[in-house]
């Protein structure tokens, strides 16, 4: 028997181990089986835990376009900025050091990623308040999905995905695909017109359209790193990979990117596809593409297609579909740019699916007839109700705000969850009653109709409401509520200047009272002389006072010496004060309160106006007389050197003021429009006209003039030569000064100078004429100067003083919240010309129930980033740090002068609307305010010229026992106010209507019955505690008279209510010295008017 040679037998062992090599590897390359062993154990590894604090190991992604949009990216500096904020990581995800290794290796992070996902806010028990998710429409489920759906996605993009022949195949590469395109490519480089088709599965693609940079594949380094993180990522659920490519296939349909459409935004996913880009439903698509139709059906539809209405939605609702798939290769050229293109190219596929079997060849037919719809065919839903949301929507611009971003759209794109406070139960009473307030029925069943409230004429859809509630806790002063009635995204709460009317008052009181708890902090440590001399009559009749108390009483507590402070008496009667920079007169609402002296317990509790007129004087002097420039140094020294700085700075202040208005008036007038409007003016009178001419013109020759005379003056024909002759050389440019031109035109002499600069350099501006006009304006006020008019200089001195106590007013009010940089330099400040905000008001109040200590006003409690994800974080804020604003005796004292005005004052329908758990009631306290803002017009001697309503406001600033508090505001806007003629009676009877509703919630198991209000009141408000100073007065009943006073030298002009706020403004005068300290007093008389 011949033996096989060695060699032979060696090289048939290599050539059998080569093909078992080989088969090993094509059983590889087709099943995956080793490398799915390596990569599920690996994948196993790659988990994250939730600890405690900041992370020491959490990678974020770069900037794909998934990354971007859900916030994952920009997380790093988002929680830089919230750390800033005041926000504290509470706990963070830690991931495996398996999973940073891939990480290092430069791999996207492989976890189960999110199809769908966005901004939810929860209420305070933890239940959506609201829910953006993107995309909106989605698949849950794989088996959700068209069958005939996921076939032609398959045969266009990944045929072998979903094969069963091998459960353990990577699907994140097809071997003869990749083969095919690398082949493709290399003969690309000696053909440069040859198209080289794609070689990316599916998972490779999602890979690259939400992790790469842009969603585009920049190389081939980019592409390997694609398939590796889907390689990784296909085996999170085990060796069995079927599973994970089918959710591939789920989330490749819900989330394939197809550009962005108008009035929608960034579009992803075919379910959004069909609804942005062709006005489809995308669960009507479903239920129709489910129901596939007989042969026979779409045969009868090709021959006659009014029978087979089924079959034509049907081919309908896959093209559509089709054609959301097909686009994704260039979504924004097929779907925005070229809808022919998009036609055809989707019909070229359907043939596709017909030759390959997939659809019937007729159904094929009848889908190319139908041409893919318009976006114009796309009749969008309404827009969602503002005013349901208007909690949700304050938290989301306060969310935005919080992280620096610019649009609330991108802000509901974040994976993100927002604990918020809002209470949502009580928001929907509060919310749902505001709005019914629309129907008269439900007014009058609430009491709204009637004196002084609505009427039932009045327009009630044209009335704004809105409400807020906070609880203080030791997290800081929770929003329970935020709800108006306006169905716009403008809240009026915190983002409007309105006129609040009396609620100025509370500021008001709140610094008297802060003042008083200031003085007696620097004098109580002064010697007897050195307080005898404070207690001597002064300006200041504040600091006065205090040093007089303090002498009687040396050891007086700051609680004793405020309750003596609101005990002080203070005329109620009418009375002509200067302030701001005129004469202004102001009234009472009740007469009854005219020629009464009265407490400053009982003027807050019915919020008298000219007691808190006078208060707001005193206060004033007592900031002019602590001013560096001490107001009374300067008025009674005529030689004090600051007189001349103070008047120089009346001079510009009041020059820009008018140069400003004739540049407004003249600005867009060419020149010989300026020109006609001056001669207009004197069109009867050949002297002014001259003047006039000879000023402007100063070149113009004498015949020039003498016909213009003629022109603009009929009367001046009459006039001989000899007398124009006069007329023209006494009005000569250099005749007098501009002063005197200006008397003898009786045209401003800043408007002539204005009008002459402009006509000659008709480009400059005003801040060109205010550096011009520095000597012009001096010389226009050079008479103040001069020593003889110290009168008149007194009365600009004493303007500028009290604009200078009044920027100290407002830096001390804005320490308490108010919002604004500018405040009214006028007494009727303390009646709400200065407007205020409801927001800000909850501010004070919320100082006010803590006790003089301010603490965040909290609405978001936590923040929730990318949960269930490697980049999960959680946090909250950092316990509130409290500052305090002013003694807790100063809060105490406001809180009680409250209490009084729902005892028995301007809310007195309030009391007993509460009670506690054991039935007793609850104190509740507040200020009312009404507010009637007029654009007025006065002509000389004060009388009206004209009156225009600009809106009408009532609101209530209220806390309610010592846990909330917060403010309920009506508001109609515009002319229609006029219609109106509510005061603030109508806010406390809708909080009296809502208390029962909201009791529940505030002071849960209320008992039954209530008691009656009167019973309430009288137990509501313990009697004040004994002081040193004298008490205040039991209060009387409305319109009783605590001590008499002569009536007024003249008949008292009446206000419309407690609140009025527009004085008018007369001549200015001198005020006249001030009252002894703790005396009544008169009404100051005035002074004669000064001459110009």
């Amino acid at each position: 028997m011949n033996r096989v040679p060695r060699r032979i037998l060696i090289g048939l062992g290599i050539l059998l181990l080569l093909v078992g090599l080989i088969g090993l590897i094509a059983w590889e390359l087709l099943s995956s089986a080793v490398e799915a062993k390596y990569l599920a154990k690996t994948a196993q590894k790659m988990t994250w835990q939730i600890r405690p604090g900041p992370s020491d190991r959490i990678r974020y992604p770069g900037p794909g376009p998934y990354d971007v949009r859900l916030g994952y990216t920009e997380l790093p500096d988002l929680l830089a900025r919230l750390d800033k904020a005041g926000w504290r990581i509470d706990q963070q995800a830690r991931i495996s050091r398996q999973m940073a290794r891939v990480d290092d290796l430069g791999l996207f992070l492989p976890y189960q990623e999110k199809d769908q996902a966005g901004l939810s806010l929860l209420d305070s028990d933890g239940k959506p308040l609201y829910q953006a998710q993107y995309p909106q429409r989605v698949y849950q489920r794989f088996d959700d999905i068209p069958k005939v759906l996921v076939d032609a996605l398959l045969y266009i993009e990944n045929r072998e995905l979903l094969t069963e022949q091998f459960p353990t195949r990577n699907p994140a590469v097809e071997w003869d695909r990749l083969a095919q395109a690398l082949l493709e490519k290399a003969i690309s480089l000696v053909d440069t017109n040859r198209n080289v088709p794609g070689g990316s599965t599916l998972p490779t693609q999602i890979e690259k359209y939400r992790h790469s940079p842009e969603g585009l594949t920049s190389g081939m380094g980019e592409k390997l790193r694609q398939m590796a993180t889907a390689s990784l990522r296909a085996y999170l659920d085990g060796a069995n990979t079927l599973p994970m490519r089918r959710k591939t296939v789920m989330a490749y349909l819900n989330t394939v990117p197809l550009a962005a459409a108008p009035r929608f935004g960034e579009v992803n996913g075919v379910g959004d596809g069909l609804w942005a880009w062709y006005g489809l439903d995308f669960a009507e698509i479903n239920r129709t593409l489910s129901r596939q139709p007989a042969p026979q059906d779409i045969a009868n539809a090709l021959k006659d297609p009014r029978a087979g209405a089924h079959v034509e939605s049907y081919a309908s609702a896959l093209k559509h579909a089709l054609s959301l798939i097909v686009a994704e290769r260039r979504p924004s050229y097929y779907l925005a740019a070229n809808r022919k293109a998009l036609d055809a190219l989707t019909d070229d596929h359907l043939d596709l699916l017909a030759s390959a079997g997939l659809i019937p060849r007729d159904l094929a037919e009848i889908a190319k007839k139908i041409d893919l719809r318009g976006i114009h065919q796309r009749v969008d839903p309404p827009a969602p109700r503002f005013v349901d949301q208007k909690a949700a929507n304050a938290q989301r611009i306060q969310l935005s705000q919080l992280l620096g971003m610019q649009r609330l759209y991108d802000l509901d794109r974040l994976d993100m969850q927002a604990s918020t406070s809002i209470n949502q139960p009580m928001q929907k009473i509060v919310s749902g009653y505001l709005q019914s307030l629309a129907k008269p029925e439900a007014a009058a069943a609430s009491g709204l109709i009637g004196f002084r409230l609505l009427q039932p004429q009045n327009p009630l859809d044209s009335v704004i409401y809105s409400f807020t509630l906070y609880e203080k806790t030791p997290q800081g002063n929770l929003l329970r509520i935020q709800a108006d009635n306006l169905n716009q995204p403008f809240d009026i709460n915190s983002q409007a200047r309105l006129d609040l009317g009396s609620t100025a008052k509370l500021r008001t009181l709140v610094t008297y009272l802060q003042i008083i708890a200031q003085l007696h902090e620097e004098y109580r440590g002064l010697d007897a002389a050195a307080l005898k001399q404070k207690a001597q009559p002064q300006r200041d009749v504040l600091a006065q006072w205090v040093a007089a108390t303090l002498l009687e009483h040396p050891d007086i507590q700051l609680a004793d010496l405020l309750n003596g402070a609101m005990s002080r008496p203070y005329s109620g009667s009418p009375e002509t004060f200067f302030t701001g920079g005129g004469l202004h007169r102001f009234a009472n609402f009740d007469p009854k309160d005219n020629g009464r002296i009265m407490e400053v317990w009982e003027a807050t509790k019915n919020s008298v106006n000219l007691v808190y007129i006078r208060i707001m004087r005193d206060i004033v002097r007592h900031y002019a007389s602590a001013s560096p420039g001490a107001a009374a140094r300067i008025l009674d020294d005529a030689g004090n050197p600051l007189r001349e700085a103070y008047l120089m700075r009346f001079v510009e202040k009041e020059g820009r003021i008018f140069t400003n208005r004739f540049y407004q008036r003249h600005r867009n007038l060419s020149a010989a429009e300026m020109e006609e409007d001056l001669y207009a003016r004197s069109r009867f009178n050949p002297r002014r006209f001259t003047s006039v001419f000879r000023y402007l013109q100063p070149q113009a020759d004498f015949e020039t003039y003498v016909n213009a005379l003629h022109t603009h003056v009929p009367a001046s024909t009459n006039l001989s030569p000899k007398v124009l002759e006069t007329l023209f050389k006494t009005h000569a440019p250099g005749a007098y000064d501009l002063t005197d031109r200006g008397y003898v035109t009786q045209i401003h002499p800043l408007e002539l100078w204005v009008v002459k600069t402009l006509r000659g350099q008709p480009a400059t501006d005003l801040k060109a004429l205010y550096d011009q006009g520095a000597e012009v304006r001096r010389e226009v006020y050079d008479w103040l100067f001069k020593t003889s008019r110290k009168n008149a200089q007194d009365i600009r001195i004493q303007s500028l003083l009290e604009v200078e106590a009044f920027d100290y007013l407002l830096r001390d009010w804005k320490r308490l919240g108010y919002p604004f940089d500018t405040i009214t330099p006028s007494y009727a400040t303390a009646i709400g010309s200065s407007g205020d905000r409801p927001a800000a008001l909850a501010t004070l109040m919320s100082i006010l129930v803590n006790d003089g200590v301010r603490v965040p006003m909290v609405s978001l409690t936590g923040l929730h980033f990318a949960a269930d994800t490697p980049y999960d974080t959680r946090l909250s804020m950092n316990p509130p740090k409290g500052e305090r604003m002013m003694p807790a005796e100063v809060a105490q004292t406001v809180r009680r002068a409250l209490a009084r005005v729902v005892e028995g004052g301007t809310a007195a329908r309030l009391a007993g609307a509460l009670k506690d758990p054991a039935g007793q009631p609850i104190t509740i306290g507040g200020k009312t305010g009404t507010g009637d803002h007029r654009y007025e017009r006065y002509g000389k001697g004060g009388q009206l010229i004209d009156s225009r309503v600009v809106n009408r406001t009532a609101t209530f600033v209220f806390y309610l026992g010592d846990r909330y508090f917060g403010t309920l505001t009506a508001l109609v806007p515009g002319e229609q106010a006029g219609q109106f003629s509510f005061t603030s009676s109508l806010t406390a009877q809708m909080l009296k209507t809502l208390l029962p509703q909201l009791q529940p919630y505030l002071y849960p198991e209320p008992p039954a019955p209530p008691k009656p209000a009167t019973e309430a009141a009288a137990t509501a408000i313990p009697p004040p505690a004994p002081t040193a100073v004298r008490e205040p007065t039991r209060e009387t009943p409305e319109g009783a008279t605590s001590q008499a006073v002569p009536p007024a030298t003249e008949p008292p002009i009446r206000g419309g209510f407690p609140e009025d706020l527009e004085p008018s403004v007369v001549v200015p005068v001198p005020v006249a010295p001030p009252a002894m300290p703790g005396a009544g007093e008169a009404p100051a008389a005035p002074a004669p008017a000064p001459s110009p």
